[in-house]
Formats: C-alpha cells, structure tokens, sequence
C-alpha cells in the first residue's frame, strides 16, 4: 500500500461531478491492474479461494449495476441479463450464481466483452450520477467503490498465486524488488491497556463490521515495533519449527502433514539449498531483511510460540496503532503485510447486519475465521485505517499475511535504572493516572514558577518574602559561625538571598535539586552576588538525598525549604520527607520551613489558575519534560490545566484533563486517555498551624519558633532537632 494521494471527499454533501470523478479514478485503477495479464491469464483460476482477473472485472461492475443502476437510474438496461448468474459472488437475495470453485471454466464471456460490459455501467454511471442523488445512492457508490478496491487487491493475491504455479514463474511486474535495508532487532513498546475504545466512530466511511465503536478491556501488553522478517523465519524453519508439534495448534499440525508444509507459500529450496520466493515480481532469492509474508494463521502462531510471545489481539493491535505518536515507533503498521491477530473474527457488540442483499457484506461471514489487520504492499492507497478487519481462514495462505509479535506485561515490573521512567510509569499506570510534582522543575519549568511568583494571583511568593524579610534578623541569631545553608529545591534564589544577607556567618550554600539545569543557574547567579561564598550543588531528589554534598561537609548545617513546598505532600509523605531531612541534617541541626495556612478559596483558586496562564503553561511542561528525556509523545495542547479545591482534604490539586481520546507513549509504554480523564499533578496542601506541627514532632523535631504573616497567611516555622 502506497500513501494515499487522493482528495478527502465528504460523501454526504459532494456534487456529482467529484463523485464521478472519484468514481472513474477507481474503475482505472482495476483497468490499470488488469493490464499487464493477457485474456488467458485473465481466465485462469488456480484454486477454489481465487478468481480470475476477468471475473473481479465483471464481479465489480456488476455489483454497481444492481444495486446502483437497476434500482435508481431510470430507464436503465442491463447489458446482459445472464451475468447475474455469472457474476454474483455470495449474495443470496440477488438469486443464484456460478460456483465460486468453477468460475475458470467461464471462457465466456471474453476478457474483451468484460471490458465492453464495464464501459457500458460506466457510462450508465455517468448519467445517474449527473442527477439528483438521495443519501442512499451516495451510500451505496462509496460502498461501492470500496469494494471494489478490496478485489483490486484480490486481482494481485489471485495473480500471484496463479503465476505461482507455472515452472515458468512469470512475473506480473519484471525486474527485481528494493533492496531491504537490515531491519535491526526487534523493540517492544509497553502499553497499560485498561478500559479501551475500538471500532469506527460514525463519521467516515467504513465496513459495517468495523462498527459500533465500543469499549473492550485489555490487559497490559508489549507489541513488536515490527514484523517478523524472513530472515527470523528462516532461523524457525532450520530450528526444527515445521517439525516440532508441540508448537502447533492441533488443526495447524494436521494441515503440516496432510500438505506438507515446511515453509511459508511460495518458498522454494533450490539445488544449492538457497530459499526462494514467488513475488508479483517474479522468482527472487528470499530477501532476510523483507518481512516474511504467506504465512498461515496456524503458522503465525506456531512461530510466536517458538519465539516465547504470542500473537496480539485485534484489541490490543488497535490500541497500539491509534496511540499518539506510534507511526514512527510501530514499523509497518500499514502497507507491508496483513497481521495475523489471535481474535476470532466475530461481530462487534451491537452489530446489525442491514436488511436486504448488501446486509449480507460481512455479517453472515463472522464464523471459524481469524481477523488481520493493517493492510499490505497490494492494498490500494487510502483504503485500509486502524479500524480494518480483514478475515480470513486460519490455513489460508494466498494474501499477503505476516507477523507482529506481542507479549503480557506487567507495568509495575519496571526496569530500575531510570527513575524518572520508573516514576512516570508507575504513576500513569495507576488509577486515578498522576505524576510527581518534582517532574515540573527543568530548566523551563523553573523559568515558569519564577515567572508565576511574579504574578498578582500568586499571593504566596509575596506574603513569604515579605515574612521573611520581617523575621530574617530572628532566624539569623540562630544560625551558627560557618555554617552550611542546605536548600531543598532550587529557584530564582531570591529568598535565599534575604537568609544570606542576613546571616553573613554562612559559610556554605547547597541547594539539593534534581534538575541539573536549574541547579546551574541558581549556583551560577549566587557564585557572583558573592564572591566568598562557598557553592555546593548536589544533583538529587531531595527526598531521598542521604548525604551532604562534599563541599558542606565538615560545616554546621542549616536546612532551608521556603516556598510551601512541603505543601506538595500528603501528610504521611510530608512527614516521612521531614523524618529524612532529619537525619540528613543530623541531630541539633535547625531546618527552616514556609508553610501556607489554609484560607478561602476565592483567594487559592486563582493563585493557581491565573488569567495569563502562566501556571497552565507550568503545568504542561510536565509533559513537554517527559517527551524530551524519556520519549513521550504527548500532546500538551490535547491537555486542559484544572485547578480545584478539595475542602476534605484541605488541598488545591492541580490535573491535567485529557480533551480527547487518545494514546500516549512514554519510551517503549503506551498509555490510554479517556476524553475528560485527568492526571493528577500537585496537591498543594493548606496546613493550618496545629496540623503541621503535629507532623513535624511526629517526624522528630521540636518547633522552636512559628511566625504568621497578616491575611493571606502564610507561616514560617524554625524546627531543631
């Protein structure tokens, strides 16, 4: 399958002129396909699950005439009342038909009249599509010419499975296929399943049996990022694959011996032992990087098996091939070969067949087949799409038929070594979905909070700076000759200076942060306002640092944590990163905190949910953050930044509202949103005074001195241990 090139139309409402248009396009194609083979390869059918060129050529146009021009033109007479009979394929209301297995003893009607009987629809078609056209008649020229372009691909299978069988090996297109490049190996990505949408959505055209859309539950899973190649088929095969029949579904062994099976359709071993393949193309040495086609269901399943995966579900292939951002992490999606999947093919819950012959396009169908999806090389352009389900026999090996492995997964078991990944994954893969707040802090993240400090909303960094101004000259009287300022978190440093001003008598500054970036520029800016001061950054998550970076050591130090950080925590988190920061600092030490109180929310609210958007913005670039340091794919306009307050909990909590259904990857794990489904970024927790001092005599230390501020409070609290 090639991209598609051609025009969106939208059926409902286009002027018959571009619906013809569309329509000859089509109908030039199955010509243009046609071409190549003279009357007696057109004629030929190799076996009783193919058909010849000239019967699809006759198949499709009379598929328009009955149920197009018969009943909506006019006037209209059909060319020869005896291709009912010849070319009506399984529709049981338009009368009887010649058997499917005897359509190659049809020497008549020629290929040349074939061509006549279509020039005379065609213009039939002309004319009805020149007058009025009532939404049925356009509902049935776009099923109609669909159709047709499922038997413009069945003209190639039927084609290459004919030219198969002549020792001539003839090829339908000469010369030799591209050169494959080496694939490299196989990738798994992740995805956390749950609750999934599949199906097509009512806009658009599609198959009845792609419809109605509906949910499904999938487990976690792993898919291939491509297909299974020739080259990993041949390794199956001199493994003993085709001989082993503990790797083989019961029916696939049976059909193994019973035809002798011993690689996919069209292989053959020369003299020399070298493979063999049978391509549109001609005979051609099997290419090791090409991805291995012609191949069962039973065979699909037998080398997942041997290979220790599994083949996905329709489900889960869906899930995988809708996600934002897989058209560059899933290969071959789309236009190299058909996906065996290990869903029966079955209707969907709440499917209807529609009355009358056409009710009998898919419907009666749903039974011993096994669904693919994807599309292949023959698959005309634009016709396949992420809801598609092809079906076929699971012995059938005439289409272009390949692999896409897949596996179980267990999200929660993550590969340590990146606990950003670890963290992310875990926190999306929990319900309800969140993310830590300490993810907000890159380099553009700490640029954002400056820049919400700043903001008249933002009554926090005000109220704070403002107490710390009036109470610097008390905290300083407690900080000791040459002592060492720890800060957890870093930032624009200006709280830090008033501390520095007051208290010259420090000796070292530490700021303990896990944005490299961040801690840079703070260390950077302070290391010129003054020029004796020691700085000493310690790249860490703070709540998890166990020790002083070296340049504090051997100092006294003094713990600072300004900026109602601690209200990002839960009270048992809160008090485990007091009980941590405790043993960090050590005993008789003093840890500086700002703390907000809880007020009305007319004034929390907009704090953080400004008019600019600045704290929108902030929000977001959780997920900008994620999409460079760990391969994501979100879209951060496809999330809408919400601010509540949570009474019960006495907290503002920060989400961030999917606006659609939707897919994400995270590296190798995919994630499904639901329209209006959050991830839950903060919580800025609201202490009143006796709450949080609870907390920290909980955690080990004894509150030494507590300082309010006017309306909007805002406390500090100087706790020693």
């Amino acid at each position: 399958m090639i991209p598609d090139e051609t025009l969106a139309i939208d059926w409902s409402t286009a002027p018959g002129e571009i619906l013809l248009e569309r329509y000859h396009a089509v109908r030039r194609r199955t010509e243009t396909l046609a071409a190549p083979l003279s009357p007696e390869d057109q004629a030929a059918q190799s076996m009783p699950d193919a058909s010849p060129t000239k019967w699809h050529r006759g198949h499709t146009t009379w598929f328009f005439e009955t149920f197009l021009l018969t009943p909506y033109l006019p006037g209209y007479a059909v060319y020869d009342e005896r291709f009912g009979y010849l070319f009506n394929s399984y529709y049981e209301a338009a009368g009887p038909r010649q058997p499917r297995p005897q359509r190659g003893l049809l020497t008549r009607p020629s290929a040349q009249v074939v061509g006549a009987y279509r020039a005379h629809v065609d213009a039939a078609m002309a004319r009805l599509l020149a007058g009025p056209l009532t939404p049925e008649i356009r509902e049935r020229l776009e099923l109609g010419l669909n159709h047709e372009e499922q038997h413009q691909e069945l003209i190639l299978m039927d084609i290459l499975h004919l030219f198969a069988q002549s020792p001539l090996s003839p090829a339908y297109q000469p010369g030799p296929g591209p050169a494959r490049p080496d694939p490299g190996p196989q990738r798994f990505h992740r995805f956390a399943g749950g609750l999934v949408e599949i199906g097509a959505g009512e806009a658009g055209f599609a198959f009845d049996n792609e419809r109605p859309r509906h949910k499904t539950f999938v487990a976690p899973f792993r898919l291939a990022d491509r297909l299974v190649t020739n080259g990993e088929w041949l390794a199956f095969i001199e493994a003993g694959g085709y001989a082993r029949a503990d790797l083989w579904l019961s029916e696939g062994w049976a059909r193994v011996q019973a035809e002798g099976w011993e690689a996919p359709a069209y292989w053959r071993r020369e003299a020399d032992g070298a493979w063999t393949t049978m391509t549109l193309r001609g005979r051609h040495p099997v290419d090791p990087h090409a991805p291995v086609l012609h191949v069962s269901y039973y065979e699909a399943a037998a080398y997942a098996a041997w290979a220790g995966r599994r083949l996905p579900t329709e489900a889960e292939w869906e899930a995988a091939a809708t996600a934002s951002g897989m058209s560059a992490a899933l290969r071959q999606l789309c236009g190299a070969a058909w996906q065996w999947t290990a869903s029966a093919y079955s209707p969907y819950p709440g499917f209807k067949p529609g009355g009358g012959a056409l009710g009998e396009y898919n419907g009666k169908f749903m039974v011993s087949q096994m669904v693919l999806r994807g599309g292949c090389e023959a698959t005309p352009p634009g016709h396949s799409r992420a809801t598609y389900r092809n079906f076929f026999y699971p012995g059938s090996r005439w289409m272009f038929g390949g692999v896409r492995l897949a596996d179980d997964d267990r999200l929660a078991e993550v590969t340590p070594g990146n606990t950003f990944l670890d963290e992310v994954v875990a926190g999306l893969s929990a319900t309800p979905k969140t993310l830590p707040a300490k993810y907000f802090y890159d380099a553009e993240g700490s640029r954002l909070f400056e820049a919400i400090c700043d903001l008249p909303e933002y009554y926090l960094t005000r109220t704070e700076t403002a107490l710390l101004r009036r109470v610097a000259p008390e905290i300083a009287a407690r900080i000791p000759q040459g002592a060492a300022l720890v800060e957890f978190g870093s930032g624009a440093s200006t709280k830090t200076r008033i501390v520095l001003d007051a208290a010259p008598q420090i000796a070292v500054y530490a700021p303990v942060d896990i944005s490299p970036t961040a801690l840079d520029e703070a260390a950077a800016r302070l290391r010129e306002a003054y020029p004796d001061l020691v700085v000493a950054p310690l790249v860490e998550d703070f709540t998890k640092a166990m020790t002083l970076p070296e340049g504090a050591q051997g100092h006294t130090p003094v713990g600072f944590f300004p900026g109602s950080t601690i209200g990002n925590f839960a009270p048992a988190e809160a008090e485990a990163l007091l009980r941590q920061a405790r043993l960090l600092l050590g005993e008789g030490s003093l840890f500086i905190v700002g703390a907000d109180v809880a007020k009305d929310p007319a004034v929390l609210i907009p704090a953080y949910d400004d008019a600019q958007g600045v704290t929108a913005a902030f929000n977001r670039n959780v997920l900008v953050h994620i999409n460079r340091e760990l391969g994501g794919t979100f879209d951060p306009m496809a999330f809408a930044h919400k601010a509540v307050w949570n009474a019960e909990e006495s907290r503002v909590e920060m989400h961030l509202e999917s606006r659609r259904d939707q897919i994400v990857m995270v590296g190798d794990y995919g994630f499904r949103f639901a329209a209006g489904e959050t991830i839950h970024t903060e919580n800025s927790y609201k202490y009143p005074s006796e709450a949080f001092e609870t907390i920290a005599r909980r955690a080990g230390w004894t509150v030494a001195q507590r300082w309010i501020s006017e309306d909007p409070t805002f406390a500090i609290y100087a706790l020693t241990a």
